[in-house]
């Protein structure tokens, strides 16, 4: 019995000595914490914003109606150069594939034919908005028909 009540003694002991350098090292990491609290919050403000993750083509096209084509296209560097997507062909995963396209200088058609895009897996696409979108009627020429309600000019009035 003796030895039990031993026993049990040197287990308390050990199990307090094992409190106590727990309960000092909680002690001082919060006490670091407390002595300069404008040094935490000087090191977040310094702390840059996480940056957005780029988009390649597809990543980009997919957001638009039927993947873009029709829309125009650019690389973020590229100054007055864009393509206008023809057709995709997509992977099953959808953030990879090949793409053709008609290259456009200053909005103006620079090739008839469409050729393969190059470097469409690049993080760097953007979609060009303000050029011409599919089923814009702005640029084709509407033609009127003249009615019978309509004037009639004075020489066949005469």
């Amino acid at each position: 019995m003796a030895t039990t009540l031993a026993n049990r003694a040197a287990q308390n002991q050990s199990i307090g000595l094992l409190r106590l350098s727990f309960n000092f090292l909680r002690d001082l990491s919060t006490a670091t914490s407390t002595q300069n609290p404008g040094a935490a919050s000087s090191a977040s403000a310094s702390k840059k914003p996480k940056r957005k993750k780029k988009k390649n083509l597809f990543e980009v096209a997919q957001f638009l109606p039927n993947w873009g084509l029709g829309y125009h296209m650019a690389k973020t560097h590229w100054t007055d150069v864009s393509y206008q997507i023809t057709k995709i062909n997509l992977y099953k995963d959808g953030k990879h594939g090949k793409a053709w396209g008609l290259v456009h200088k200053d909005g103006v058609p620079a090739a008839e034919a469409p050729k393969k895009i190059s470097g469409v897996h690049k993080r760097c696409w953007r979609y060009i908005p303000h050029l011409s979108k599919p089923g814009d009627t702005d640029t084709a020429p509407t033609l009127m028909k003249p009615t019978e309600d309509a004037p009639k000019p004075d020489a066949q009035l005469a």
